[in-house]
């Protein structure tokens, strides 16, 4: 059998909070989007259809919400780096990428964002 490569995705969670360099970006918050994608091994759910054998996606939103709203980093780059971290510690992914967005950040552009990797993918065994 090939080894899996199990990952889950939240795409487009929108959480509010105070993140910017500039005085009038530190003045009220503002609504980042975050993209998930976490390393995971899902065969042991599968087999047991059980949530107590998966990870919970509910539970990933509500730690990145939690997170984030609670932080006010100057820049975004330190917010998903220490993201990242907090992600893989609490729920013990060797690899998690995450992309943070923040409309508005220039005049002109739709979006802004900083798509990092951190850790390793691996492979699960079946």
């Amino acid at each position: 059998m090939t080894p899996a490569l199990d990952v889950i995705r939240i795409k487009g969670l929108k959480v509010e909070t105070v993140v910017g360099v500039h005085a009038w970006e530190r003045k009220l918050p503002r609504t980042v989007v975050v993209d998930i994608e976490l390393a995971c091994d899902v065969a042991r759910a599968a087999r047991s259809d059980a949530l107590k054998d998966a990870v919970d996606y509910s539970a990933v939103a509500q730690v990145v919400s939690a997170f984030i709203g609670a932080q006010q980093f100057q820049l975004v780059e330190t917010l998903v780096e220490r993201l990242a971290g907090k992600l893989m510690a609490d729920f013990a992914a060797p690899w998690v990428k995450l992309e943070l967005h923040k409309p508005g950040a220039v005049p002109g552009a739709a979006d802004v964002s900083v798509a990092i990797e951190r850790g390793q993918r691996i492979a699960f065994k079946p």
